[in-house]
């Protein structure tokens, strides 16, 4: 079932400090892949989810876009990691978190995508100047992240 979803189990809804591992993932076109999440219907990045116990962050990274994407990251460039109280999140069941979230920005990657079911309702591949209106309030601050550390050259994206 996953660990925090076994403490949900004695914590209910309260908030919880939440360790995970996000991927942005670009193809060789420098199309980022953005996932439409299932729960609310945002755009966010090609994957996320909280670390399991004993699990680098860089292994939480390669989990969660094999297990959202089907795809398989070969090297991982830590771009940053974010917390606080920017970091806060009620999912739509009620769920809080404070997240701390290890950010990995992913060039070298192989397999085709395939959207995990019942998490992922798309996946697709954006220019950088021509991503989708319903992003996520997360991936917007990863986006910014990279950018500001010298991603995508046309800044005038996420100002």
């Amino acid at each position: 079932m996953g660990y925090i979803m076994d403490l949900r189990a004695f914590v209910g809804h309260r908030p919880l400090i939440q360790v995970g591992s996000s991927v942005i993932l670009e193809d060789g076109q420098g199309r980022v892949l953005l996932q439409l999440r299932s729960d609310d219907h945002c755009w966010d990045c090609a994957a996320a989810g909280s670390m399991e116990p004993g699990e680098s962050a860089e292994d939480t990274a390669r989990r969660e876009l094999l297990e959202e994407t089907g795809l398989t990251a070969h090297s991982l460039e830590l771009l940053e990691v974010l917390s606080g109280k920017d970091q806060h999140y009620i999912y739509p069941n009620g769920d809080e978190v404070y997240n701390v979230d290890f950010v990995f920005f992913c060039r070298d990657w192989s397999g085709t995508p395939k959207c995990q079911e019942g998490e992922v309702e798309e996946l697709r591949f954006f220019p950088w100047d021509q991503l989708p209106a319903n992003l996520s309030a997360s991936i917007q601050t990863r986006l910014a992240g990279w950018v500001a550390r010298g991603g995508p050259s046309f800044r005038k994206i996420l100002n």
